[in-house]
């Protein structure tokens, strides 16, 4: 078993999304009685590079869940200059939607499982690195955690297994089930995935709320659950079965986060050069001033990866209701 802070998945290995925090569109918007989703996504490059490593200092974040709402929760953050982690299993339900086509800003809709490997391309290139893995434990640390400490494990001042000094084991430990069983630590988690709840119940302070097969996070206007630190974003927090909400609530919930946080931040921004500075005001933390140059070279580069991503159609199909997978096949 290996232990870990917020780190990348192995270099070459497959970026992979866990999630059900099922963001569908409205237009025959699939149910959602299957647990396991992903962000679906797609090829983007989970190996990490010394360029987009964030800063040992800097904050610890992990997203629980690769959906639409997990991964616009892990762009903010990252973006932030949080050391953001998204932890995916499974396949987003937003994969058996045949067409999107109420998300703004697509006037003919867009092939949903283009969307969510856009957006986890946009993930990636924000910052956040992928790991692999179903959480079965979650543990809050410091404060009489010890009660509740993961088996085997014990901290060193790297958040390594092992002995050593005493460190400040304040935030989250997290036990995932992959192909080799491992942990993760945070000093913030995001719960963007109803696949599975249960590793939730022993945590105090969290409110859950079951309505038939589904279980619901208990959260605040804001995404806060009753645990400090630890916050839930999209259907798990019972938002609607949407795509455009979910990833506006899981905007929310990083921005309250970030906000809860020590990291300096007034708003994710990217201005043209003088709007602060030749108003005698310096550049806010979060937000970017740039020159013209900068300007086109950007707007540039979003046009050729649009071009690219739109130049042929997607090669994956709707995935079908695995009720009427299994009708179908009976029926042969």
């Amino acid at each position: 078993m290996r232990e870990t802070d917020v780190k990348p998945a192995p270099p070459g290995g497959e970026e992979v999304d866990a999630e059900a925090d099922h963001d569908v569109d409205t237009d025959g918007g699939a149910d959602a009685d299957t647990a396991a989703d992903a962000d679906g996504a797609g090829d983007a490059d989970t190996s990490a590079d010394a360029d987009t490593a964030a800063d040992a200092g800097a904050p610890k974040v992990v997203v629980v869940g690769g959906g639409v709402a997990g991964l616009t929760a892990g762009i903010f953050t990252a973006r932030a200059g949080m050391d953001t982690v998204v932890l995916d299993h499974g396949e987003s339900i937003l994969r058996r939607n045949s067409h999107l086509e109420n998300m703004p800003g697509f006037p003919a809709g867009v092939n949903s499982r283009l969307f969510l490997d856009l957006l986890a391309e946009q993930a990636r290139r924000s910052g956040c690195l992928f790991e692999q893995g179903l959480v079965t434990n979650l543990q809050t640390l410091g404060d009489g955690a010890g009660e509740d400490t993961l088996e085997g494990v014990e901290d060193d001042e790297s958040g390594g297994t092992g002995g050593g000094e005493e460190t400040d084991t304040s935030g989250f430990q997290l036990r995932v089930e992959a192909d080799e069983e491992y942990d993760l630590r945070a000093d913030y988690v995001i719960v963007a995935s109803w696949s599975d709840t249960d590793y939730l119940e022993r945590i105090d302070g969290v409110g859950l709320t079951r309505r038939g097969s589904k279980t619901f996070v208990d959260v605040d206007d804001f995404g806060r659950t009753g645990c400090d630190g630890l916050y839930a974003a999209g259907r798990i927090a019972e938002k609607p079965h949407q795509t455009v909400v979910c990833a506006g609530h899981g905007a929310e919930v990083a921005l309250t986060l970030v906000d809860d946080s020590p990291v300096p931040f007034y708003h994710d921004w990217v201005a043209p050069e003088g709007y602060f500075t030749e108003r005698g005001h310096d550049v806010p933390p979060g937000v970017e001033e740039i020159d013209e140059e900068e300007r086109r070279r950007r707007e540039r580069e979003s046009m050729e990866v649009m071009r690219e991503a739109f130049a042929e159609p997607h090669p994956d199909q709707p995935t079908m209701h695995p009720s009427v997978v299994e009708k179908r096949r009976d029926g042969e």
